[in-house]
């Protein structure tokens, strides 16, 4: 409802910014117009009004812009509105010195639809059926005000010629106007009705895209939301990604001696280190385990140097949880190493569970030997160990090192039976 009340909030500011400049327009265009009128009248209503009307647009856009427009000062703007209208068309039969049912013929009457259309801005139909009710009251009192303490036969016809052509009366087209006012009003309130409620659920799917993006990658919680069809596990999409695992070293023995509160602050502190920089190079989170984070680059969007951002990605990460290590061990808190495993290759995105319980997430070699990479940094004593295919592909990407590193030509990983080669940043 918050983000509704900030729409209606700047409608209000775009409702006063239009009537201002509807009263510039109609200022300039009265001062430059040929007046329809004689030069010596006794009272011109439209610069009085327009004065009026202008001094509480300003008011009330003030206002507007200080978020002080309570419901009562808009009904009373709303009602305003209309009547400044209503009381400048009953003074033309001064100006012009007339019978007063001279003003029911003035097609100033038509600005009553602008001054109901522009309710609409605010997408709540009770300013437009406020308005609508106004207008046709105030045209209705008009004209019960034209043919009161006049006789009948001199003021009403039933010959449109005769209406038009002189002060008479036509009911029949007075009728239609107040109609008119009121069906414009019905269909406005209808559109604004479906269409509150559209702004309603868009809001809604805003706030619920805000909501999914805390809970998945915001790659993925795209894809989820842009989807065409409904997601079903067993449907995927073959990509060449990297898979990045990052684990921090002897948390499940630390863990099982501190405090509950320490070790739930201790990862709070080492997600926030981990995850702005995945996600600034373009990676996205794919599961936390624990202390471990399961990372991905290129996996739920092509991407042509996916492979040198998540290296470039890799050795931010250690710099970074070096640093957040050594700041811990100085403020006495216990302090971990963390291992970094990098691997990449062809990959499978897609959902995996069943129809009441999805997980999106990537599988595939790559992944298996990220994580197998990462268990392995310990026993060459380095802090990252990234798969030699991955290094190659990173360098044709235009991917530059900056940290020390060493190539292993035969790390033996669990698991693979063939010696594989790695690089290790240190």
């Amino acid at each position: 409802m918050q983000a509704i009340r900030r729409q209606e909030e700047g409608s209000e500011i775009l409702v006063g910014w239009v009537q201002i400049a509807a009263i510039v327009f109609f200022a300039v265009f009265y001062a430059v117009s040929p007046k329809a009128f004689s030069p010596d009248v006794p009272f011109e209503p439209v610069p009085v009004t327009l004065g009026a009307y202008a001094l509480f647009t300003l008011v009330r856009l003030t206002l507007a812009y200080r978020r002080r427009l309570g419901s009562w000062f808009l009904a009373l703007s709303v009602v305003i509105d209309i009547a400044v209208l209503m009381i400048t068309i009953w003074s033309f039969h001064l100006q012009y010195q007339q019978p007063p049912a001279i003003y029911l013929k003035a097609p100033t009457l038509l600005y009553v639809f602008i001054l109901i259309a522009l309710r609409a801005l605010r997408f709540d139909p009770r300013w437009v059926v406020l308005a609508g009710l106004s207008a046709a009251i105030g045209w209705l009192i008009l004209l019960l005000y034209a043919v009161h303490g006049e006789p009948m036969a001199a003021v009403l016809t039933h010959n449109f010629v005769d209406y038009a052509t002189s002060p008479k009366v036509l009911i029949g087209a007075e009728v239609d106007k107040i109609v008119s006012i009121l069906v414009v009003t019905a269909v406005l309130t209808l559109a604004l009705v479906r269409g509150r409620r559209l702004l309603v659920r868009s809001v809604a799917d805003e706030a619920a895209a805000a909501e999914l993006s805390r809970f998945f990658a915001p790659d993925i919680a795209e894809t989820i939301l842009n989807a065409k069809d409904a997601i079903h596990p067993g449907i995927g999409v073959h990509r060449n990604a990297v898979a990045m695992f990052i684990d921090l070293r002897g948390f499940t023995s630390l863990s099982s001696v501190l405090e509950p509160s320490s070790v739930v602050a201790m990862l709070g502190e080492y997600q926030a280190v981990v995850v702005p920089i995945v996600r600034r190079h373009g990676g996205g989170i794919i599961t936390y385990l624990g202390d471990g984070i399961m990372a991905a680059f290129g996996a739920t969007r092509e991407c042509g140097t996916s492979v040198a951002d998540a290296l470039k990605a890799t050795e931010e990460l250690v710099a970074a949880l070096s640093l957040w290590t050594e700041r811990r061990r100085a403020q006495g808190l216990p302090a971990l190493e963390s291992g970094i495993g990098v691997a990449w290759g062809a990959v499978i995105c897609g959902a995996i569970g069943t129809e009441d319980r999805l997980e999106y997430t990537v599988i595939g070699d790559p992944v298996n030997r990220a994580a197998k990479l990462q268990a392995q940094t310990k026993t060459v004593n380095a802090h990252a160990l990234v798969a030699a295919p991955a290094w190659s592909e990173a360098a044709e990407q235009g991917f530059r090192p900056l940290r020390p590193h060493r190539r292993h030509r035969d790390c033996i990983l669990p698991g693979i039976a063939d010696p594989v080669e790695v690089v290790a940043l240190t």
